[in-house]
Order: structure tokens, then C-alpha cells, then sequence
């Protein structure tokens, strides 16, 4: 028979509550839902000065003007989404998928495409496909075709380009350095219509520096040195700026309106050269960062078809544009 001593469960008892009363002691009772503060709202892209004994001018610039810095981490990325250096929108030698139908003044119509594009290889930064900031590889190419639809499409001339640029990027800021290599072809139907023009080797391997300022999230503005260190006919210096108005953001399915200007000049021709405007409207992907165009064109200036490079040439018309 189980005999239960009372005092022994007496004692026991005491002695877990004096154990068990300081460790309950520390907890408090939870907060109802109703009595919890919310945080205060941040900024995903801000970045606030730091906290220092001088003003300091970058820091608040990249706070106050241009897209914010991403206060996010950085790590490596294969083919990662999103240009840290775009391309420029106006100037017509660059990379990208396009089409332009215009009149070219005392000859007609012409029509003048790119097929090409520019990618991100790797890139050690944010993972924003739309204000990436850090360092990022790029590959870009593309061939630049001219055909005339008077003569049953002949290909009149094509140039070709390939380049390798180098990013970097923060806050507004962005600097590129990189090469790239052009060449310039006549078509064959346009040597066999026109036997005795004379073919030039137009051939330009140059490194290139530029740097570009965001004033805001969706104007842009730039400008850029080369330097051709291998070339024929060609001669070493070209320079050019610009600027860039366009959506930064998606803009859905309605779009938004864009507007694009690029002067450019080259010492082959005693630093002159030609001048762009293209206006319109552009859309902006949801998910990506690509951007279509769709707008007109004017072309002012010595021919952007290096085979042709001393003809003046003035261009009206409409195209649309799509970068990656």
C-alpha cells in the first residue's frame, strides 16, 4: 500500500515555486495587436548623409537628386537583369534592336536598321534590373544596315560593331569605360549598280570613357571620349553628350512620353559631325528593364553610315527602337 507524505509534497512544492518564480518573472504580458506602433515608413532607395562634422557633397547629392542608392547587398550575379550604363537613346551607333524609315534630303527614301543588342555578363552590385548600382561586365554588337527601297531593298552599306564596356555605379553617378571595334562595308548591289565608287576601309578600334548623371529618376545626362588606337581612314578622336528623358520605372501598358538628344563629332571630319533628336512614346517593362520606343527622328549632320562619312546627310522620319 502507497503511503503519500504530505509534508515531502508540501516541500516539493515550495521548492519548484521558488525556483519557477523568478524565471516567470521575466516574462511580460504580450502586447495587444491594437498597441503596437508601426515602424516608421522608409525609403527602399534613400541613403541618408552620414553623420559627419562637414558637409559632405557626393553623400548628399546621392541622397537629394537622381535615384537613390539601393540599400541593398551586393553580391556577384551571372547575366544579371538590367544595364548599370544604358545605352544612349539618340545616338544611332549604338547596340540595340531598331528601325528608321525617313527622307533623306536630295535622295529619298531610305531605311536604316540595327540588328544587335547589349547584355549584362556579370555584375558585383544590387540586384535592381532597373537602378543596379556596383561594377558590371557588358558585351554589345550589332550590324547596321542600310537599305534603299527605291531600288527593290538594295543593301546600299552595312557597319559593324562589337564592344565590351565596364560599369560603375552608384547613387546618380554612373562611369564607363570600355572598347569596341567598327568597320564599314558597301553592299554588293550597290557596287555592282555603281562600279566606279570608290571603297573605303573605314576600320576603328578605340577605348572609350564616359560618364553619366542622373538629375532625376528618368533624365539623364552624358558625355563621352574615344580614342581610336587601330584605325584606317578613320582618325583618333571623336567626342560626343547628350541627354536622355524617359521612364526609369514599368509604365504599363499606357507608357510614357521620351524625348532624346545626342551631338556628336569626329576628327575625320575636322570635328564636325551630326546632331539627333528623337521624340515619342516609350514603355517600360514590368518585370524587366528593356525599353521600346516608338517616335520621330531627325538627323542633321555628316552620315552615320561610315562608308559614306564625308556626304551630308538630313534625315525626317519615325522609328522605333528597343533596348535590352
Amino acid at each position: 500500500m502507497l503511503v503519500v507524505r504530505w509534508n515531502w509534497i508540501v516541500l516539493a512544492a515550495a521548492l519548484v515555486a521558488v525556483w519557477a518564480g523568478p524565471a516567470l518573472a521575466q516574462y511580460e504580458r504580450l502586447p495587444e495587436l491594437s498597441e503596437i506602433e508601426p515602424l516608421p515608413a522608409t525609403d527602399a532607395y534613400s541613403i541618408a548623409p552620414p553623420d559627419q562634422g562637414y558637409m559632405d557633397f557626393d553623400s548628399w547629392m546621392t541622397a537629394n537628386a537622381g535615384p537613390r542608392a539601393y540599400k541593398g547587398d551586393w553580391d556577384w550575379q551571372l547575366l544579371p537583369d538590367g544595364i548599370l550604363y544604358q545605352a544612349y537613346l539618340a545616338n544611332p551607333k549604338e547596340s540595340r534592336m531598331a528601325t528608321q524609315l525617313f527622307n533623306l534630303d536630295g535622295d529619298g527614301t531610305v531605311w536604316d536598321s540595327t540588328l544587335g543588342g547589349r547584355a549584362g555578363l556579370v555584375r558585383y552590385g544590387t540586384c535592381d534590373g532597373f537602378f543596379p548600382q556596383g561594377w558590371q561586365w557588358d558585351m554589345e554588337g550589332s550590324a547596321q544596315v542600310r537599305l534603299d527601297p527605291d531600288q527593290q531593298l538594295d543593301v546600299r552599306s552595312v557597319d559593324y560593331r562589337i564592344g565590351s564596356p565596364f560599369a560603375y555605379g552608384y547613387g546618380p553617378h554612373r562611369i564607363k569605360f570600355g572598347y569596341y571595334h567598327t568597320c564599314s562595308h558597301l553592299g554588293d548591289e550597290f557596287l555592282i549598280a555603281n562600279p566606279g565608287y570608290p571603297r573605303l576601309n573605314f576600320v576603328r578600334d578605340a577605348l572609350v570613357l564616359g560618364y553619366a548623371y542622373y538629375a532625376t529618376d528618368n533624365l539623364r545626362l552624358y558625355a563621352e571620349a574615344g580614342w581610336a588606337f587601330v584605325r584606317d581612314v578613320t582618325q583618333p578622336w571623336e567626342f560626343q553628350c547628350g541627354l536622355d528623358w524617359a521612364p526609369a520605372k514599368p509604365t504599363g501598358i499606357c507608357g510614357a512620353p521620351f524625348f532624346a538628344m545626342n551631338a556628336h563629332v569626329r576628327e575625320e571630319v575636322d570635328f564636325s559631325g551630326n546632331f539627333v533628336v528623337q521624340a515619342g512614346w516609350a514603355w517600360r517593362g514590368d518585370r524587366t528593364s528593356h525599353l521600346m520606343r516608338m517616335g520621330v527622328h531627325y538627323y542633321n549632320g555628316n552620315s552615320d553610315q561610315y562608308s559614306f562619312f564625308r556626304n551630308f546627310e538630313q534625315q525626317i522620319g519615325a522609328g522605333v527602337w528597343y533596348d535590352y
